[in-house]
């Protein structure tokens, strides 16, 4: 490909872009275009792309590294897939979680897995974690209830700048990491913030981690 038609289809691709983000779509239509470079979720028919800041990016791959070695150790059959999507029952959403926790045992009946990366049974996900630093809104408010809709086991709102509503992180605000694990269908909250040992999780009981290692990204 030379020069021009490379410019070419750059140009095509865009207006494509533009032409999908001033309307609602569907999931299949979101699927199809989506790009391999960029990170998009689909919100209700609207696209929106994902901007991590670079101390977001470093807490994401530090919680990787750990809970990799984690599952590791315990021989446990998961998997951290980074591209990974969450597809909604009824709904023209499709959440890509900052770290998405996979149990392979379980996604050989996903519908969705092998063709599209998709996952829609939250029995095939133990663990799903959203790393704050913009639109705190949409990880306290509609992916904490889609998360307990769909039935996932455990879901991680690490608020490194404590940026959260104060009714989700009091006041005064400070970085928090809060736990919701789901008991009898609804999410109970557990929170833990500067020197506090992450060592109530249900899906790593032996995590040794403490707040303040997280927010900063190393040990």
């Amino acid at each position: 490909m030379n020069l021009r038609e490379y410019s070419n289809q750059l140009y095509e691709e865009n207006v494509l872009m533009t032409k999908l983000l001033q309307k609602l779509i569907t999931f299949d239509e979101f699927i199809e275009w989506l790009p391999e470079d960029r990170r998009y979720e689909l919100h209700e028919g609207n696209i929106i792309e994902m901007q991590p800041t670079g101390k977001h990016e470093e807490i994401t791959a530090f919680l990787t590294q750990e809970l990799t070695l984690e599952y590791t150790k315990m021989n446990l059959p998961y998997r951290i897939p980074p591209k990974a999507l969450i597809k909604l029952n009824n709904k023209e959403t499709g959440y890509n979680p900052d770290l998405l926790l996979i149990d392979r045992q379980q996604i050989k009946s996903e519908p969705l897995w092998q063709k599209k990366s998709t996952l829609i049974y939250g029995k095939s996900i133990p663990l799903v974690i959203e790393v704050v630093s913009t639109n705190w809104r949409d990880d306290y408010g509609y992916k904490l209830i889609d998360y307990e809709a769909i039935g996932i086991a455990e879901y991680w709102i690490v608020d490194y700048l404590g940026i959260g509503g104060v009714r989700f992180i009091g006041q005064p605000k400070q970085p928090t990491i809060s736990i919701y694990q789901l008991i009898d269908g609804e999410y109970q909250v557990k929170q833990f913030r500067g020197e506090d040992t992450i060592n109530q999780s249900i899906i790593f009981p032996k995590l040794s981690l403490t707040a303040k290692q997280i927010f900063q990204a190393e040990r």
